[in-house]
């Protein structure tokens, strides 16, 4: 056995920090059990070491000088959950740079320089752990890197982002608009004061980014991530989708090997009501595997908070403390990098406009003869055959809902006839799409 204790420095002691500092000074003797080494923490780097705190910690442990946690000798190990890119970034680098091993939750440092970091631990010969960097709680990381480390991983659909999720379950399930869901989820403290990154879709994309980087032994440029959020979605889009054609509609982020490469994707999608990932309601995440051994597997749980994020990065901390203890951290492919080279190899992404799937359209038309047989027409001028179509009755004004599922189609294909479409004198405002997807 190596090290008798494992000196610990927390980066950040905001709510996720606090969680951790909690688990750690008041679950010490089951810790120590479990890592095999006493646990110590040892530095807290924050802001104001003069700020109140809610969690009570020895006297001398506060700095505000995080660089001096990370060149301080006798620190094994460093947790970062400062979050952002600046500075985390310089302090993760520097900590692998001393050769301290690293534990950090940060999904956009690891989605927008995930080879960097690859390339730094492996060169310096020291371990990066990010469980919590996805899913909060859910062992999503640990699964993928150790527990499915026979598949060959072919799919990923993952609801990893509870504030979008639980505005599509309001709206759903309460017929609210986006805009009243949104509030709902702001007062509840499930949405930000600026939910952009939320509902917009990047923060599932720099998750997608991490599991299908490693999922998929590759390393996936964020900005080849095609993105699209939840703003433009309606109440009318969740009975149609539900009523009319027994679907319902989740944000994705999807991930799909295919021949001639991956599909990294993040959108609202249509997916069967018998699905696994239907049920997954409100806050909660939920991630689907799909590995040629083992066929499906799905990981479902609370996707953040405080006390399940800290959950998983304890988790982390308690793998590179073991491995300390017992003198192979680092050593031969140990933690979720695993034998993952330096310079992982890049495997081609898939443009949106290659993709083949089923599409729904709701369109706004005057409600003149002709209009479906001429919007028919250009579908089918372009390859794409319509599967169902809705039209209600007009309610009042000119202009009614036209709903139309589709077979098959290539995206590209699709997108240029609704160039023509939306050119028609009868169709007005800009069509809804939305993907579906049969979830494997």
């Amino acid at each position: 056995m190596g090290k008798p204790s494992v000196r610990i420095g927390l980066l950040g002691l905001g709510t996720v920090g606090t969680g951790v500092a909690r688990i750690l000074t008041t679950h010490r003797d089951e810790l120590d059990r479990k890592a095999g080494t006493r646990l110590e923490l040892a530095r807290v780097a924050v802001k104001d070491a003069k700020k109140a705190r809610e969690v009570d910690l020895p006297p001398g442990l506060l700095t505000e000088d995080a660089l001096g946690v990370i060149k301080d000798p006798s620190i094994d190990l460093v947790v970062e959950l400062i979050g952002g890119i600046h500075p985390a970034r310089l302090l993760v680098l520097e900590a692998i740079k001393a050769r301290k091993h690293v534990v950090t939750a940060n999904k956009a440092l690891l989605a927008e320089h995930w080879s960097e970091i690859v390339s730094a631990a492996r060169s310096a010969g020291v371990e990066v752990y990010f469980e919590a960097a996805v899913g909060g709680g859910i062992p999503i990381i640990q699964s993928l890197s150790e527990g499915l480390a026979a598949n060959r991983i072919e799919a990923i659909y993952g609801i990893v982002n509870g504030t979008s999720n639980y505005i599509l379950t309001r709206m759903d399930k309460d017929k609210k608009t986006f805009a009243e869901a949104l509030k709902e989820a702001q007062k509840k403290g499930y949405a930000e004061a600026d939910p952009a990154l939320d509902v917009g879709g990047g923060d599932a994309a720099h998750k997608l980014v991490v599991l299908s980087s490693l999922a998929f032994d590759t390393a996936v440029p964020f900005g080849r991530v095609h993105v699209e959020g939840i703003e433009e979605l309606t109440p009318q889009d969740f009975a149609y989708a539900r009523e009319e054609f027994g679907y319902v509609v989740k944000l994705l982020a999807i991930a799909k090997r295919e021949e001639d490469g991956l599909e990294v994707r993040v959108h609202p999608t249509l997916l069967p009501e018998t699905h696994l990932l239907a049920d997954v309601e409100g806050a909660y995440n939920a991630i689907f595997v799909v590995g040629d051994a083992v066929g499906s597997a799905m990981f479902y749980g609370l996707g953040a908070g405080q006390m399940p994020t800290a959950s998983a990065v304890v988790s982390d901390v308690l793998y590179v403390a073991r491995s300390i203890a017992y003198d192979v951290a680092g050593r031969a492919g140990w933690g979720p990098f695993g034998d993952i080279p330096s310079s992982a190899p890049a495997l081609p992404i898939r443009p949106i406009a290659d993709l083949t799937c089923r599409y729904y359209l709701r369109l706004s038309v005057l409600d003149h003869p002709g209009v479906l047989a001429a919007i028919a027409h250009l579908l089918g001028e372009h390859g794409v055959s319509i599967a169902a179509v809705v039209q209600k009755e007009r309610a009042k004004g000119d202009r009614v809902p036209l709903v139309i599922l589709t077979y098959e189609a290539k995206e590209r294909d699709m997108r240029h006839a609704l160039e023509k479409i939306e050119a028609l004198p009868a169709v007005k405002g800009k069509t809804m799409l939305l993907r579906v997807e049969r979830g494997e």
